[in-house]
């Protein structure tokens, strides 16, 4: 693994949500991620969990780093992290003053917690109507399964990724991520963006409903563009495409190369340099529409010329070639590889109990106001007393507050 500096939170830009507040009541994953995306854009999160416990991540493991869950620490970096008693009724005036001060509250009960306790959308946004108010639910606040609770195999499941995730032949297999979690919590961060910039033009705050099942089906794409179109539900093909060929894993000598081959341009190109410049002139395999019919018929074909060679020398042979290409990388391979420590893809930062750790970069890259990882993720209350006191609660009431459980 190459070194990687140590993040440095004092020459950082301010970022494009320098700013704004961001009162964070989420918790494992998809909440989480949302608030991450909008602290890595310079958005000030504060996180609210419960004493003594805190973020349910924080007990999954192994691995721990100095009893440090890796998996919180993966995606709540940038986050102040406040201890607070929501059903103690001074946790609750102290949940109000952070709401007083916040542009935006992100939260993924499930639909009608909060309501309960008089923190569901309609009673917050009578007091402060500028706010932004963002849930992420299983299945969104509407529908007849509004009340089922979210979790992310079930939805990658019940939203139809795992009907075309798998062999033809085997059975059906989750994202080896939690692609349902994190998809959601995307779409969650750029709905609370379009609501910011909504307000910047009406001086309102809105609802932002972000459900696990519609944000799943919204990856659909042209797996739900085929069904439309034939009223026939895709099924699992593997690695193929299914509407181009060859776009898959193939065997070479030594192991498994995936390639792209998206146009005839490219069709031609590929073959002239395994050799197979056959194939192009048969009129079984003349059009992409052709290959893919012809699948199981032309996939042996190519595999034939391939294993004659090692997949490193195909590839590049390939890569020079123009034709897009690449090996099955496990992720020491893909974290070694200079283009992602190039683009700043790892950072390492300094954790007071984990001591150095590794965290992923920004994905997107901003010319201006660019994102940053500006601080490592907090300890369980690392910053309850500081952010009482920029409430302008004083010491002496904070220890009170603790003494009584509140904070």
């Amino acid at each position: 693994m190459p070194k990687i500096d140590v993040a440095d939170s004092t020459t950082a830009t301010p970022g494009a949500l320098d700013g704004l507040t961001v009162l964070d009541l989420t918790r494992v994953l998809s909440g989480p991620y949302c608030t991450m995306m909008l602290a890595d854009m310079g958005a000030r999160v504060i996180k609210i969990e419960q004493p003594g416990r805190g973020d349910d991540t924080r007990a999954w493991g192994p691995p721990f780093q100095s009893g440090e869950s890796a998996y919180f620490m993966s995606i709540n970096r940038n986050k102040e992290s406040v201890t607070l008693n929501l059903k103690h009724p001074d946790g609750r005036r102290v949940l109000d003053a952070l709401i007083e001060q916040s542009d935006v509250l992100v939260e993924n009960f499930r639909p009608g917690t909060l309501d309960r306790m008089g923190l569901g959308y309609s009673d917050v946004a009578q007091r402060w109507p500028k706010l932004v108010y963002c849930s992420v639910s299983g299945f969104g606040h509407t529908g007849p399964r509004r009340s089922e609770p979210g979790y992310d195999a079930v939805l990658q499941g019940e939203g139809g990724l795992m009907s075309i995730t798998g062999s033809d032949d085997g059975p059906a297999y989750r994202l080896g991520v939690a692609i349902a979690d994190i998809v959601s919590g995307m779409f969650a961060a750029y709905g609370v963006a379009v609501a910011l910039l909504a307000r910047h033009r009406t001086g309102r705050g809105q609802f932002v409903d972000v459900g696990m099942l519609d944000a799943v089906a919204a990856l659909l794409t042209y797996q739900a563009g085929i069904y439309f179109a034939t009223d026939k539900a895709p099924s699992r093909m593997g690695n193929r495409h299914p509407t181009i060929m060859p776009y898959e894993t193939l065997e070479a000598a030594d192991g498994d190369l995936v390639v792209a081959v998206g146009n005839e341009q490219l069709w031609r190109k590929f073959c002239e340099v395994i050799a197979a410049n056959d194939l192009v002139d048969d009129p079984r395999f003349a059009t992409n529409t052709d290959r893919v019919q012809a699948h199981d018929v032309l996939r042996p074909l190519l595999v034939e010329r391939l294993r004659a060679g090692r997949a490193t020398e195909w590839i590049e042979r390939l890569t020079a070639a123009g034709i897009p290409c690449g090996r099955v990388r496990d992720l020491a391979q893909v974290f070694a590889d200079p283009q992602i420590v190039e683009r700043a893809m790892v950072i390492a930062l300094e954790h007071p109990i984990a001591g150095t750790i590794r965290a992923l970069g920004v994905p997107v890259k901003l010319a201006d106001t660019p994102g940053a990882i500006r601080q490592p993720p907090p300890m369980l209350g690392q910053h309850t007393n500081p952010v009482l006191r920029d409430l302008g609660i004083e010491n002496e009431e904070i220890a009170r507050l603790k003494e009584e459980g509140a904070i």
